[in-house]
């Protein structure tokens, strides 16, 4: 299982220098960090030592978990014990589809406070039909010997006994086994950011729990109007093409006329007072500050014409109201 980080990139390096035959296994959920079409460091591992790689998507069926998590949560929305055996249980279909004889990982023993717990990790196993048939190179002596450990299938005694939340031994090995490339340890899943698991939540509250809003939460600033509806508005020109690219041909967009400014997408059904409003917020991102009214070009890509309307940016008091 290599999702591109320094323990797996590790564990994928131990298990090739003892000669086994490597098949890279790498999930995406739409709260990765990486969008479904961007490269991420799996891919440049994968590459560097010439292995085959899978790649699995968590869509519908992943999203029911984050709503309703067997486990319950972490210290935010990351529901990392049945993400595991999500994770887990697709991996074993895996293996029985390549006719592989086991699943190895990254996982450090206490590395993390939810999944990577001894009871934990016994429970994952059990849970997902891996119960034995999974190695952990880089804790493998302070664990039961798996069932390829007791078979001959890996030597026991090239592993490791790593454990805890220091990054200090990971880092020492690799300079040994001169592995130099490696991102940062920054965690790779929205669900653990507080700031995203506030927007998560209050979304969900709102009844949003499509893939697509999913997507739309990991854009822009967010705004939850009077009414229930809300609004989106880009960060960047790069955020602005996303909002543009993911928005539906009824759903109403809009940019202030004559200067660089963001662009806004309105969620939910075009009230008067909703449409004003989200011309406001478009106008207080506009990038001239010296003006009291601007015109904003309102428009669906079902109208021959954009519309436009009057209106004076919204107070930062005002808009801190609104902010999710």
């Amino acid at each position: 299982m290599l999702s591109g980080g320094l323990d797996s990139i590790l564990a994928v390096k131990l298990m090739l220098d003892q000669g086994v035959e490597v098949i890279c296994l790498n999930m995406r959920t739409p709260f990765c960090l990486c969008d479904e079409e961007s490269r991420c460091f799996s891919d440049s591992v994968a590459e560097k030592y010439d292995l085959k790689l899978i790649r699995i998507y968590g869509g519908a069926d992943y999203l029911e978990i984050v709503k309703n998590p067997k486990h319950g949560y972490g210290k935010n929305m990351n529901p990392c014990i049945d993400c595991r055996i999500y994770l887990f249980t697709r991996a074993e279909e895996v293996m029985e589809r390549e006719n592989a004889d086991f699943v190895f990982t990254g996982e450090v023993l206490g590395e993390r406070p939810m999944s990577q717990r001894l009871l934990a990790m016994k429970q994952i196993e059990k849970e997902s039909g891996l119960a034995g048939k999974v190695v952990r190179p880089l804790s493998a002596k302070l664990l039961e010997p798996s069932i390829p450990e007791k078979e001959g299938l890996v030597d026991r005694e090239r592993f490791l006994s790593i454990k805890g939340r220091s990054r200090k031994p990971q880092i020492a090995l690799a300079q040994a086994l001169q592995i130099n490339d490696y991102p940062c340890p920054a965690g790779g899943c929205l669900l653990t950011d507080g700031n995203f698991a506030i927007r998560l939540r209050e979304s969900l509250d709102h009844g949003e729990g499509s893939l697509r809003e999913m997507h739309l939460l990991k854009i822009g600033r967010h705004f939850r109007l009077s009414s229930g509806a809300k609004v989106i508005a880009g960060r960047n020109q790069a955020e602005n093409n996303k909002l543009l690219l993911s928005s539906r041909p009824e759903e109403f967009k809009f940019t202030v006329k004559g200067y660089k400014s963001t662009y806004v997408l309105l969620l939910g059904e075009k009230g008067p007072k909703d449409s004003e409003m989200a011309a406001r917020i478009c106008a207080r991102y506009c990038k001239e500050k010296n003006k009291d009214q601007f015109t904003v070009k309102v428009w669906t890509d079902d109208l021959e014409e954009c519309e436009t309307v009057e209106v004076a940016p919204l107070g930062i008091s005002e808009m801190l109201k609104y902010r999710i």
